[in-house]
């Protein structure tokens, strides 16, 4: 690997999304990664050229940049906060990018403590699933101060194409979790549909053909049906568990600022009791559309086994 960036950084957090992710950003940098498991480090490193660490008991010296990329919140206050948490180990002026799916609130207590110690801090979820991690054109929402959402914004481009400051810090997780919340309304309203038009006789592939060249059309239409759920395999790579960890955070939003919604609000009550009734210990998120064939009878997966 050539290094132009001589910055040195630390990357923690190697699942589905963060290690082609951590594969990107290693391109041309000066890159250390992080898991708890050892099988995912070691590919990381074999795939990026990056160095992997067993332990964050010892960090490396001049560690510049850390982005963190894990499941929830409580996990980055962890790695954060508790012994050896990394606010007391990082030099002022360093910085940290959480790009994890977090709580707002947890977020900017965070930023306010990395400030008082002299370390810029941004939340930059994205959105765009596996696929755009691996070609590295994720949609990145920013928030955090002016100065410290521009400095991160050339390291951010190397993992995402569409980078936006959406404003101080815990709107960039606030962005993600209400996208995700429209995400999910998307996946429930195609499937309705879809069962109402193989009610009436229209095949659903045909169906979703319609939708797809007319104004219904969504990323849940266009990629999602298509690869995920009319396969039947629902694969995309991202856990329910998660997607229902961020519709909590969505209706959280909601709910603090008494704002009325009626119709996403549905699609997340109908996705917490749906996930009661899978019997997978991690299904895709995608599995949502099974909620839909049961309570109407009607399949709109391809029947093959």
């Amino acid at each position: 690997m050539v290094v132009t960036d001589t910055t040195r950084s630390l990357f923690i957090g190697l699942g589905n999304m963060g290690r082609p992710m951590a594969s990107r950003y290693a391109q041309g940098r000066e890159v250390f990664v992080f898991d708890q498991s050892p099988e995912a480090r070691k590919a990381t490193a074999e795939q990026s050229g990056a160095t992997p660490l067993e332990s964050l008991d010892t960090l490396p010296e001049n560690i510049k940049v850390v982005i963190l990329m894990l499941p929830n919140s409580r996990i980055v206050e962890a790695v954060l906060r508790e012994s050896p948490g990394l606010l007391s180990r990082l030099n002022p002026g360093s910085m940290i990018i959480d790009m994890s799916s977090s709580e707002p609130k947890s977020t900017t207590a965070l930023a306010h403590e990395a400030a008082q110690l002299g370390i810029h801090y941004v939340d930059a979820p994205v959105s765009g699933g596996v696929a755009r991690a691996v070609t590295g054109e994720l949609a990145i929402m920013a928030g955090g101060s002016d100065q410290a959402v521009e400095a991160a914004r050339p390291l951010l481009e190397a993992m995402g194409t569409g980078v936006v400051h959406v404003g101080p810090s815990g709107t960039g997780h606030a962005a993600k979790a209400l996208n995700n919340l429209l995400s999910a309304t998307n996946i429930a309203a195609a499937a309705e549909i879809i069962c109402a038009a193989a009610s009436a006789g229209i095949a659903p592939h045909v169906m979703v053909d319609v939708i797809n060249n007319s104004t219904g059309r969504s990323q849940a239409t266009e990629v999602k049906y298509p690869k995920h759920i009319l396969t039947g395999a629902f694969d995309s790579g991202f856990a329910m568990d998660l997607m229902l960890k961020d519709l909590k955070i969505a209706r959280q939003i909601f709910e603090a600022n008494a704002v009325e919604a009626p119709v996403v609000l549905t699609a997340q009550t109908v996705a917490e009791n749906l996930r009661e009734k899978l019997d997978s210990a991690a299904p895709d998120h995608t599995e949502l559309v099974r909620h839909y064939e049961q309570a109407n009878g009607v399949l709109i997966r391809d029947p093959r086994p």
